[in-house]
């Protein structure tokens, strides 16, 4: 678990300055950039994944499933995995480039009169799903290797720090908005190819094309799970961008960039979930392929209660000040109208986060069908009142949708690991965890009623933030929290002594 928790401390602080970077990259959006722009910049991305689920064929899973057994069995420059993951990928791709030429007219007719911005520029979506693509690969690849680092410090940084050097270039005049766009679509092939580079450079990039024994040996299950993951890859990332088509789609692309700065404000209460689900992917993958329950139990029940705190500690900050942030830096007043949205995403990161990393435990497990299966049932529940709500609400209506979808898909799968594989990672502490986060949150909204711009944003947050805080270690919530305590005391006991 030291080895997971100093992973996900540096991803933590990556992802963190990443959000920071994107936060200003928000800002710039809503001030020199019309909604509507703005929103076609989430559109790519929803379409953009939505290539990426299509074109990956499912050979993302295969990958985490089936790394450990070559790594055991093959030495680097003969594991082909790596290889016959990117040729299937490249293969599914070209076969999305072809449909998405052939369906165009379709693409006309549902989007052209509440989105004509986003034709426009319908064929970039292409390289940018590629970038996507290629970027997704590697980044399983090197979550195998169990290095988590190099890939979130490229997709939460580096990404963005690409997308404020294009937006400083269009500030300038130097570049028009079509330009703008041009750029932005191959902003994931130059990560894309940062990695290939630090993967060669670290000797654990090898493309070879002679078939390995692991590979005969298996590839009749990896082809059954590669072929029935092929949906379930499609469900998971269409679960992150079907609200966004339909949004972009029914409302148009202003109302897209509205709900994206929502679901931006949300996004920052799964940043641990994130963070710890990349870091323990080969811990856990390894421990089932070792016949390590017990380990495979502790990472879970860890994952769990470290996630629910984190996560309540930022949703309560970003819900208290939310708000006045946006007052204060002058961002434009038809954003508020996502904050209602923002506090309902928010509460379902929360419950995602908080049943820890099950999709990991069920994903890396022999029953890694349910997995495909649950997403079925999330995709059900999912679409249709996606549809009909943002029908009948507005983009408010996603929220409720994507609340009530993910709250019975983890309450599935909570209940199917605990009759399946005996682990339960709830407890007291878990009811400690939900009480302080409330009291801290009612306690700070009170004393900062009356108080408004830049001094309310300062005093509610140090007032939550120091609750939460102090609360953690009087109530003893996590493990991890004290042992990382121990070792900051320990060093500065070590400084103390030698100076």
């Amino acid at each position: 678990m030291a080895t997971i928790r100093k992973q996900a401390i540096i991803s933590g602080i990556i992802l963190y300055t990443g959000f920071a970077v994107g936060a200003i990259n928000m800002y710039l959006f809503t001030r020199l950039f019309t909604t509507d722009e703005y929103g076609l910049t989430r559109a790519f991305m929803d379409f953009g994944q939505s290539a990426f689920a299509f074109g990956s064929l499912g050979a993302v899973t295969v990958l985490y499933k089936f790394y450990p057994y070559y790594k055991d069995n093959l030495p680097d420059n003969k594991n082909d995995l790596l290889t016959w993951t990117l040729c299937a990928s490249i293969l599914g791709f070209t076969l999305v480039t072809l449909g998405g030429i052939v369906f165009q007219p379709f693409v006309v007719l549902k989007f052209s009169h509440n989105s004509p911005l986003f034709l426009a520029f319908y064929y970039w979506v292409f390289p940018f799903g590629l970038g996507i693509l290629l970027f997704g690969i590697l980044e399983a690849f090197s979550l195998s290797l169990k290095n988590a680092v190099a890939p979130t410090f490229l997709k939460e940084l580096v990404l963005r720090l690409l997308t404020s050097v294009i937006i400083a270039i269009y500030y300038f005049k130097l570049i028009n908005f079509s330009v703008f766009i041009y750029l932005f679509a191959f902003t994931y092939l130059a990560i894309a190819i940062c990695l290939i580079i630090y993967l060669a450079r670290q000797n654990k990039f090898y493309i070879t094309f002679k078939i390995s024994h692991v590979s005969k040996k298996f590839y009749k299950k990896m082809l059954a799970m590669q072929s029935l993951y092929y949906s379930g890859v499609i469900i998971t990332v269409l679960k992150e961008s079907i609200d966004g088509i339909i949004i972009t789609a029914l409302l148009g692309l202003s109302s897209t960039g509205v709900f994206a700065l929502a679901q931006y404000l949300a996004s920052l209460v799964q940043a641990p979930q994130r963070s710890l689900v990349n870091v323990s992917i080969g811990a856990i993958s390894q421990a089932w392929k070792d016949k390590n329950v017990e380990e495979v139990s502790r990472i879970y029940s860890r994952s769990c209660i470290n996630m629910m705190i984190m996560s309540f500690f930022i949703y309560g900050n970003v819900v208290l000040n939310t708000v006045d942030t946006i007052k204060v830096l002058h961002i434009p007043e038809s954003f508020l109208a996502g904050y209602k949205v923002m506090i309902i995403l928010g509460l379902m990161r929360i419950i995602d986060a908080g049943t820890g990393v099950n999709n990991v435990v069920i994903l890396t497990s022999n029953r890694w069908k349910f997995d495909f299966f649950s997403g079925i049932i999330l995709m059900i529940l999912m679409i249709p009142s996606s549809y009909f709500l943002i029908k009948q609400y507005g983009i408010i209506g996603s929220a409720y949708a994507q609340l009530l979808s993910f709250t019975i898909y983890n309450a599935i799968r909570f209940e199917f690991i605990r009759r399946v594989f005996k682990m339960q990672p709830f407890n007291s502490k878990t009811l400690y965890s939900i009480l302080l986060s409330i009291a801290a949150f009612v306690l700070a909204y009170l004393i900062g009623t009356h108080l408004n711009g830049w001094i309310a944003i300062f005093a509610r947050g140090i007032i939550f933030s120091g609750l939460m805080i102090t609360g953690v270690f009087a109530l003893k919530l996590t493990p991890d929290a004290h042992q990382l305590l121990e070792k900051w005391l320990l060093k500065t006991n070590k400084k103390d002594n030698i100076s």
